[in-house]
């Protein structure tokens, strides 16, 4: 697995979390050499990010030599590769730890199409194209111009009202109100090189790359990375109400490699500017390649983080928050007119030069490890290693 930092990696400032036989997980900076142990800053990625000017003092940190050296970096990249990682060597856990897993949703046109699609297809792949060319004759692409929420989004619901085309999909994709939702627990998320996981009773699923915010408490954004949001096409096409269904299970989440904070070197605007990349490697020889464009979003990402956080709804751990993905994969895998489907063993690659590339390979939800490390091991290991007053 090719698990990669970003490019330029030694102007970029990274954080990370390892898993540390014997001790648990460690918070880390993460360079092109060398893993760091910056425990003794922050015992949590959450407590990090809720410093002031926790970048710099990330630096400042390394910089006085406080930052112990844990191991290769290269070696901890090597063993993160789940099937063949050695247990008593140390791996990359995703970056995130205490911090809510939130999500947006529909926040592409072309991704919006295709929820569309979902939700007229009834789940069923073998409809999907027939039902594409119907969506697509009357609303057409017209809507990448409309800002949601505007005069104009609301005088062409009325018009797709009339058609009879308009759904609950529209209506938060040009509607004022941003889909937000909750992916998956705190703790929960796989990192970099893991198993994920899709139900085994999924027929028509796939992967989401996405750019994850890093958001603090006072819904400060102090950095981003890579997830994959893995969807289960069939679920949520039948019901809107089986969203959590079609998000939320064992190993769905991935997240990482690393955080990468804010600074000098990288910022939102770089953010929005990111090109994602997909490609997955099936065992079969099939592959598939696709892309996501954050400048072609329809929200903006700061507009994103405040629909999710802020007098309505906290989040005293702070959160990350995935910011949706244009990527909808319609190649056909396993016959004409059936898309695109995941197959056990898939190897799923989400890169962008400014964040690195993340890594994961499928399997189904039952036979991925099962998630059995929460928060009340977390404090208990912590408490042990002393670094909680």
């Amino acid at each position: 697995m090719n698990i990669t930092l970003p490019a330029h990696s030694d102007h970029a400032l990274l954080i990370g979390r390892i898993w540390q036989p014997a001790v648990g997980p460690v918070l880390v900076a993460v360079t092109s050499d060398d893993v760091l142990d910056l425990s003794g800053l922050a015992p949590t990625c959450s407590d990090l990010l809720e410093q002031d000017q926790a970048a710099l003092k990330v630096r400042q940190f390394i910089a006085s030599g406080q930052a112990t050296r844990l191991a290769k970096t290269s070696a901890v990249l090597a063993n993160s590769d789940e099937p063949h990682r050695k247990q008593t060597l140390p791996w990359f856990l995703a970056p995130c730890d205490l911090q809510a897993i939130k999500a947006s949703g529909v926040t592409f046109v072309a991704s919006m199409l295709e929820r569309v699609i979902e939700e007229q297809a009834r789940g069923d792949a073998s409809r999907a194209e027939a039902v594409r060319q119907a969506v697509v004759a009357v609303i057409g692409d017209n809507l990448r111009s409309v800002k949601p929420g505007s005069p104009e989004a609301a005088k062409l619901k009325d018009v797709l009202l009339a058609q009879g085309m308009w759904s609950q999909y529209l209506e938060v994709g040009i509607g004022p109100d941003a889909e937000i939702f909750t992916k998956a627990q705190p703790m929960s998320a796989v990192g970099p090189g893991a198993m994920v996981g899709i139900h085994p009773g999924s027929q028509w699923n796939n992967p989401e790359p996405e750019i994850v915010l890093a958001v603090n408490s006072r819904g400060e954004v102090l950095g981003a990375t890579l997830g994959n949001d893995v969807n289960l096409r069939d679920f949520e096409g039948r019901s809107a109400l089986l969203l959590g269904k079609a998000k939320d299970n064992n190993a769905s989440c991935a997240i990482g490699p690393f955080i990468r904070l804010f600074d000098a070197h990288f910022g939102i605007d770089d953010v929005r500017q990111c090109d994602l990349s997909l490609q997955v490697h099936g065992p079969e020889g099939f592959v598939m390649q696709g892309s996501s464009s954050l400048s072609q979003i329809s929200r903006d990402p700061l507009d994103l983080v405040a629909q999710a956080m802020g007098p309505y709804h906290q989040y005293p751990d702070g959160m990350v928050l995935f910011l949706g993905t244009m990527f909808a994969p319609t190649q056909d895998r396993h016959g004409p007119g059936q898309g695109f489907t995941h197959v056990v063993g898939d190897v799923v690659s989400v890169s962008t030069p400014q964040l690195g590339t993340l890594v994961n390979r499928v399997t189904t939800s039952d036979q991925a490890a099962p998630w059995v490390y929460g928060t009340r091991q977390l404090m208990h290991d912590l408490a042990q290693r002393g670094l909680l007053a």
